[in-house]
């Protein structure tokens, strides 16, 4: 008996490894992402429900943001080009939050321990930024294009349009939101 038991520890605790953060076989497909990760569908519904983000939304920013890669991380800087000197920023996890934004939203959400990796409390995290875009900024909760942008310059910088400097960020936020059309219209097909 004393043999079962160690060995019915070893495995509880070798099944609370480390989460599986690779992406989802087919990024294109959000009915596969939705089969394959349901999860992932039950936080974003619930996000959804809380902060009226729609799904399809979520899941176009978190598609840009770290292709649905849990513990992504931005690339190292080099000084000399072998001399590794950091991260390009504190952006950390499946929605990319940087650590003062993070911990903004920790405290006005009261959601002391959240984490980044855990994709409840990324898209949570995302459906509280966008909730509060919308509300002072004006962005439609639908927009992913505009939502995009602010998520990504900030909201200050959002409303000074920084982005009109940097074509290539308005080319990524209009695939974004092409990308929210796509997932929005599979999510429409796969739920019949």
């Amino acid at each position: 008996m004393n043999r079962l038991l160690k060995l019915a520890i070893v495995l509880l605790v070798a099944s609370c490894g480390g989460g599986d953060y690779k992406a989802p076989r087919n990024l294109d497909n959000a009915c596969a992402i939705a089969a394959e990760r349901p999860a992932y569908m039950r936080a974003m519904r619930a996000t959804e429900r809380k902060w009226g983000i729609p799904v399809h939304v979520q899941m176009a920013s978190i598609h840009q943001e770290s292709k649905f890669i849990g513990d992504a991380r931005t690339p190292h800087q080099y000084a000399l080009g072998v001399i590794p000197i950091g991260r390009q920023s504190s952006a950390f996890g499946y929605s990319q939050a940087l650590d003062g934004t993070w911990e903004e939203y920790r405290k006005e959400t009261g959601n002391r321990r959240a984490k980044r990796d855990n994709i409840r409390d990324a898209t949570d995290f995302m459906g509280w930024y966008m909730h509060v875009s919308n509300q002072r900024l004006g962005i439609s909760k639908q927009d992913a294009t505009s939502q995009y942008l602010a998520y990504h310059e900030g909201r200050s910088g959002f409303a000074r349009q920084s982005y009109l400097s940097k074509p290539w960020l308005v080319r990524v936020s209009a695939q974004v939101g092409q990308r929210s059309e796509m997932y929005r219209a599979q999510l429409a097909s796969c739920r019949r």
